[in-house]
C-alpha cells in the first residue's frame, strides 16, 4: 500500500513541477536566477517522474535526485552573485565547492553501482557510502540556505523567503529520511516513498514564491496559514511516533512494547492539554504572524471583525457602549475592557464593560486626564509607568486614578477622539500572553479607537435628538396645562372685579369662596401634574452662605414634610443663589417623594479643602448602579408613577452651568444621598441671601 500511495505521489509531484516549468517558460521570465529555478522545476519533475516508473530505490532515481539537488543548489549560487548575499564570506564559497564536488561523487557512485556484480557485502558497502553522501549534502546545503537568508538584505527578503523556506523543507525531510537510514543500515523505504507527498505540498509554495518575485503581492491568508501549519503539526506528529518506534525496535527491542505503550500515553497527555489552551494558541499565534508576515495583523479581516461588532443588529446584541470595549479589546487579544465615558463635568467614569472583573472602579477626581488624553492622543501602557521605563511616566501617573496604575490586570488605556474632541477612553485587560505594544498596535488602536468613539458620537447624538423630541411633547403637554391656568386666570379676574361692587353681599361672598377653593384644588391639580420650571434669570456666582440656603429650603418643606438641617459654622460657596436653590429645592424634593411619611429627609453642609459642598439624604428604597449608570440623569426616565424625571436632570445641569458638580451614593434598600459640589468661596467674604419667592 505504502509502495502505491509513493508511486502515484511522486506522479503527480512530476505533473505539477512540469507544469511549473512550462508557466516559468510562458511568462517569459527573463531575470537568470528565476530562468535557473525554472530549470530546477524541471530536473525536479523529472526525478519525480523516475521515482514513479522505476521505484525510489533505483540507480536512475538517484541520478535523478543528484540532478535535482543541482539544480536548486546552482539557483541558491546565482542568488548570492547577484548581490542578494554577502559573497565575502570565504566558507560560504568553500561550501559551495564542497557541495558540488558531493554531487559529482553521488554521481560516480551511482554509475559504478550499476557496474557491480551481486554481492550482499558490495550492496552494504555501497547502500552506506550513497547514505553518507546524501547525509552530508543535505546538512551543507540547509547551512547554505541559511546563510543566504540570513545575509540578505531586508528588502531581499521578501522576495525569497517563500522559496527558501519550500527549499528548506526538502532537504530537512532528506536529512531526517538519511539519518534514519544510516542508524538502520537499511533503506528508509517507507520515508522514501511519503517523499512525493511533501513534493506536491511545496508545489503551492514554488508558486507563490515565483509571483513574489516579479512583484505580485500574493500571499496565503492567515487563516490558511494556520491551518497548514496545523497539518504540518499533526504531520509531525506522525513522523515522530514513526522515528521513535523504529529507534526503539533497533535500541531497546526487547522491551519495545512497553516503551511504545509509555510513548504514546506520553504524548497523548500533551496534545489534551496543549491544544485546548488558550494560552498556547495564543503563542502559537504571536510568533507565526511575528515570524512568517510582514505585518503583525490582517487588516483586512480585523476592520471587518471590528466593524461586524460594532453595528450587529441582533435582537439580543450586547449595548453599544460593551460592544466598542469587545470590538478594541479582541483586535489585541486582550482578555477584557472598561470604557470610561466622558462626563458632562469632564471627568472619565465606568460606563461599560466586558470581561471586567475588577470591581475598583471610579471616577477620576477631576478633569485633568480626560484634557491630556484630548490633547495629545496618546495612548498609555501601563507597564512601562509602572516600572519608570517612559521618561514622562511620573507625569503621566499623577493624571491617573490609583486604582488603575495599581491594578496589574490593566495593560494599556485607549482615548476614543472624535472630531478633536474626547469622547472617553477603553482601559484594556492584559493579553493571556504578555507582550509590549509596538507600532503596528499602536496605529491600529489610535484608528479604531476613532472610529469608535464616532459610533459613541452617533449614538449620543440620536440620544439627544429623543429627548428633544420628548421635550417638544413635554411642551404640548405644558400648552394644555397653560390653556387651563388662562381659564382659572380669566375665572378668578371676574371675581376680583365684581368683588369691588358686591364685596358686602353674602351671597357673592359664599360665591366667592366655594369659586376660590375650587380654582385652588385645579391648581393644586395643575402642580400636581407638572411642578413650575421657573428659574429666575442666571447671576454670576458670587459667595452663598450654604447653611442659610439650606434653613431656606427645609422651611418651604417643613408643611409637607420633615426636614431636618446638620450644619455646623458657616461655609460659603460661590453660586448663583436662584439656580441653587432651584436645583436644591429639585433634590429635597425627590428625597421627600422617596421616604416615607414618618422618615426625616436629612440636608448637610460642610466643606472639603477647596470645595464646598451641601447634601439631601434619604431613608428611601435606593437606586441600583445599572438605574444610576443608565437613567437618573436622562430627562423624563423617572421611577416615580406619573413622574417627567426632570428633577435630577435640571439640577445636576444648573449645578454645571456654576463649576460644581453632583454626585450621588445610593444603594437598592438603603436610601439615597446627593452631594453638591461647589467652589468655596472666602471666609471673610461676604454672603449673599437667598431670595425668596412670593406668592
Amino acid at each position: 500500500m505504502i509502495m502505491l500511495v509513493g508511486q502515484w505521489s511522486h506522479g503527480i509531484a512530476a505533473a505539477l513541477f512540469a507544469l511549473l516549468f512550462l508557466w516559468q517558460t510562458i511568462r517569459g521570465e527573463r531575470r537568470f536566477a528565476m530562468a535557473i529555478l525554472a530549470g530546477a522545476f524541471l530536473l525536479t519533475a523529472i526525478w519525480a517522474g523516475i521515482v514513479a516508473a522505476t521505484g525510489p530505490a533505483s540507480t536512475l532515481s538517484g541520478l535523478g535526485e543528484t540532478a535535482r539537488n543541482i539544480g536548486f543548489l546552482t539557483f541558491m549560487f546565482v542568488l548570492l552573485r547577484q548581490g542578494l548575499g554577502d559573497e565575502r564570506r570565504p566558507f560560504v564559497g568553500l561550501i559551495y565547492i564542497a557541495l558540488f564536488s558531493i554531487a559529482l561523487m553521488q554521481t560516480m557512485v551511482n554509475g559504478v553501482l550499476s557496474q557491480l556484480p551481486a554481492s550482499p557485502e558490495l550492496e552494504q558497502l555501497a547502500h552506506n557510502a550513497t547514505v553518507l553522501l546524501y547525509l552530508f549534502f543535505a546538512i551543507g546545503a540547509l547551512l547554505l540556505v541559511h546563510a543566504l537568508y540570513t545575509a540578505a538584505a531586508p528588502e531581499a527578503r521578501f522576495g525569497i523567503r517563500l522559496a527558501m523556506i519550500a527549499i528548506t523543507a526538502m532537504w530537512a525531510y532528506d536529512l531526517n529520511l538519511y539519518t534514519f537510514a544510516w542508524l538502520t543500515e537499511r533503506p528508509a523505504t517507507e520515508l522514501l516513498a511519503l517523499r512525493g507527498l511533501l513534493m506536491i505540498g511545496l508545489v503551492p509554495t514554488f508558486l507563490i514564491a515565483t509571483r513574489r518575485d516579479i512583484g505580485v503581492k500574493m500571499k496565503l491568508s492567515r487563516k490558511v496559514t494556520f491551518r497548514s501549519l496545523s497539518l504540518l503539526a499533526i504531520a509531525g506528529y506522525f513522523l515522530l511516533m514513526f522515528f521513535a518506534s523504529q529507534a526503539i525496535e533497533l535500541f531497546a527491542a526487547s522491551h519495545a512494547a512497553l516503551i511504545q505503550a509509555g510513548l504514546v500515553f506520553l504524548l497523548s497527555v500533551g496534545a489534551i492539554v496543549l491544544l485546548p489552551s488558550q494560552r498556547v494558541r495564543a503563542w502559537l499565534r504571536v510568533k507565526v504572524a511575528k515570524h512568517l508576515f510582514e505585518h503583525r495583523y490582517d487588516y483586512r479581516a480585523e476592520w471587518i471583525r471590528f466593524n461586524q461588532t460594532l453595528a450587529d443588529p441582533g435582537n439580543h446584541a450586547a449595548p453599544l457602549d460593551e460592544r466598542v470595549v469587545q470590538a478594541i479589546a479582541e483586535i489585541t487579544e486582550a482578555q477584557g475592557g472598561l470604557l470610561l465615558a466622558r462626563n458632562i463635568d469632564g471627568r472619565l467614569h465606568p460606563a461599560a464593560r466586558w470581561n471586567w472583573t475588577g470591581d475598583k472602579a471610579e471616577a477620576t477626581e477631576d478633569r485633568s486626564l480626560g484634557e491630556w488624553l484630548e490633547s495629545s492622543g496618546h495612548i498609555v501602557e501601563l507597564d512601562p509607568l509602572r516600572n519608570g521605563a517612559r521618561d514622562d511616566a511620573e507625569e503621566i501617573a499623577t493624571l491617573l486614578p490609583r486604582w488603575i496604575t495599581e491594578d496589574e490586570a490593566a495593560w494599556a488605556l485607549v482615548p476614543l477622539i472624535h472630531r478633536d474632541t474626547l469622547v472617553g477612553a477603553v482601559l484594556l485587560r492584559r493579553p493571556s500572553i504578555h507582550r509590549t505594544l509596538d507600532w503596528e498596535d499602536l496605529d491600529l488602536l489610535r484608528i479604531v479607537g476613532r472610529e469608535a468613539a464616532s459610533y459613541l458620537a452617533e449614538s449620543k447624538s440620536q440620544d439627544q435628538l429623543a429627548e428633544a423630541r420628548r421635550f417638544d411633547e413635554f411642551n404640548r403637554r405644558f400648552a394644555f396645562i397653560l390653556h387651563d391656568i388662562k381659564n382659572l386666570v380669566s375665572q378668578l379676574s371676574l371675581v376680583a372685579r365684581n368683588a369691588e361692587r358686591h364685596a358686602d353681599n353674602p351671597d357673592f361672598r359664599a360665591d366667592m369662596i366655594a369659586t376660590l377653593k375650587d380654582s385652588v384644588g385645579k391648581m393644586n391639580d395643575l402642580l400636581a401634574r407638572l411642578a413650575p420650571k421657573e428659574h429666575g434669570r442666571a447671576e454670576a456666582p458670587r459667595p452663598i452662605d450654604l447653611r442659610q440656603m439650606a434653613k431656606t429650603v427645609s422651611a418651604q418643606k417643613q408643611g409637607a414634610h420633615q426636614v431636618e438641617i446638620s450644619a455646623g459654622a458657616e461655609t460659603l460657596a460661590m453660586a448663583d443663589p436662584v439656580r441653587l436653590e432651584t436645583a436644591l429645592v429639585h433634590l429635597v424634593q425627590n428625597a421627600i417623594d422617596a421616604s416615607e411619611d414618618d422618615a426625616p429627609v436629612w440636608i448637610a453642609v460642610g466643606h472639603t479643602g477647596e470645595e464646598a459642598w451641601i447634601a439631601v439624604e434619604d431613608s428611601g428604597s435606593g437606586m441600583d448602579a445599572d438605574f444610576i449608570r443608565e437613567h437618573l440623569y436622562r430627562p423624563f426616565s423617572s421611577s416615580k408613577p406619573g413622574g417627567f424625571g426632570i428633577g435630577a436632570f435640571e439640577a445636576r445641569a444648573l449645578i454645571a452651568e456654576m463649576g460644581g458638580r453632583i454626585d450621588v451614593d445610593s444603594r437598592a434598600g438603603e436610601g439615597t444621598r446627593f452631594t453638591i459640589t461647589l467652589p468655596a468661596a472666602a471666609v471673610d467674604a461676604a454672603p449673599a441671601q437667598p431670595e425668596r419667592k412670593t406668592a
